[in-house]
């Protein structure tokens, strides 16, 4: 078993309003937001759980949310501040923070990439007025061109534009409007994802009306060959991104990395090889319950058994387009292959949705098209 490149997560939890599809742990904003209070928990808290990595490196950071783009660029530049005193962040470590477009007057991405954030993830969605309404956004299309107007400006050396594709009632040439008013704005990296509808939101208990399965395939094929024919290259179900320019946070995520998770409602991963396990944090979930000095940050910790790491592995590493080195699998897991799951890996092969080498197992095109069909056999 060797140690995963390891990763740090920030979840920064408050938005204007929570979106109807949104089941991330995020609050609306009700009063002032507590800036400094927050960030000194978000460091006291990573103070507590870089006891758990010794001298590793922290090669990427994350900061999600919620709407962290809420925060001012001195709160962000404490954070970062703060973050380097307590962990061995790497020199060229990329630090992404994801942002609202309705949350970014002139000049604050420039303030932001001073304070140490050198990728954004911007938050569009759909450019369509109506589309907009319906997710419950709260920026325009307009503000949705300016921002990604000022992070081109801003002397960011990469950023991400986030698309939604399947919204309710959405057309084919609706959608790939979408996609050309995104390519037309030339981001560094498109994420690219399809609508679900999850329990506990609203859209859950009042289901929009959303497109056919028919109409949801030729959205995402002919998205996909707009996409390539553009100079982006899909390298992870949902993630395309020019050369040099893939989120190296989530590409260590979907390998199986570790992950040192603070804030509220934070998940972390990480592996210890001295005892041969790999452990699961999860901190406070309300704000008001992890801002509380008697109570710790931490609300569960549970170590993931034995014969729940062949799954874990296979749902992150499969959604990737690069072939997976077999050897990662007892390598980062701790576990051997199984005869159960190698009869799987076989079956996936035998319907077409996995290519085996005798160094490498390879997710087909079909086996992406599929992907629940390929996960299902891991079950």
């Amino acid at each position: 078993m060797r140690n995963p490149p390891l990763s740090l997560y920030v979840h920064i939890p408050w938005c204007v309003q929570k979106c109807p599809y949104c089941d991330f742990n995020s609050h609306g904003l009700k009063s002032a937001l507590p800036e400094k209070e927050y960030v000194a928990h978000l460091l006291d808290d990573l103070a507590i759980d870089a006891k758990r990595i010794g001298d590793r490196t922290v090669e990427t950071i994350f900061i999600g949310g919620g709407t962290p783009s809420l925060f001012s660029a001195e709160a962000i530049s404490d954070l970062v501040k703060g973050i380097r005193e307590r962990v061995d962040l790497a020199d060229n470590a990329e630090i992404t923070m994801e942002a609202n477009p309705g949350t970014v007057e002139s000049g604050r991405f420039a303030g932001f990439y001073q304070a140490g954030i050198n990728r954004i993830s911007v938050g569009i969605q759909s450019f369509q007025p109506a589309h907009l309404k319906v997710l419950g956004r709260i920026h325009d299309d307009t503000q949705a061109i300016e921002a990604i107007n000022q992070a081109h400006s801003a002397g960011l050396p990469t950023f991400n534009l986030d698309l939604m594709h399947g919204l309710p009632e959405q057309s084919v040439e609706n959608a790939m409007s979408d996609v050309d008013k995104a390519l037309a704005l030339s981001p560094y990296h498109l994420s690219w994802y399809q609508l679900t509808i999850e329990p506990n939101t609203p859209f859950y208990s009042r289901p929009p009306e959303l497109p056919d399965d028919d109409i949801l395939w030729d959205i995402q094929e002919q998205g996909h060959a707009r996409l390539k024919a553009a100079g982006y290259e899909q390298y992870e179900i949902s993630a395309y991104a020019k050369a040099g320019h893939q989120c190296q946070h989530n590409l260590n995520y979907w390998r199986f990395g570790d992950y040192l998770g603070i804030g509220c409602g934070a998940h972390g991963k990480i592996t210890d090889i001295a005892t041969g396990t790999i452990t699961r944090t999860v901190k406070i979930k309300h704000p008001r319950g992890y801002m509380e000095i008697s109570r710790p940050y931490l609300d569960t910790e549970t170590q993931v058994p034995a014969e729940d790491l062949p799954f874990e592995f296979f749902m992150n590493r499969f959604r990737l387009v690069e072939p997976c080195p077999i050897e990662d699998y007892p390598a980062l897991t701790g576990v051997e292959l199984t005869k159960e799951y190698q009869d799987a890996l076989d079956d996936a092969q035998a319907q077409g949705l996995l290519d085996i080498t005798d160094t490498h197992w390879q997710v087909t095109a079909k086996g992406r098209r599929y992907l629940n069909t390929l996960l299902s056999c891991f079950v």
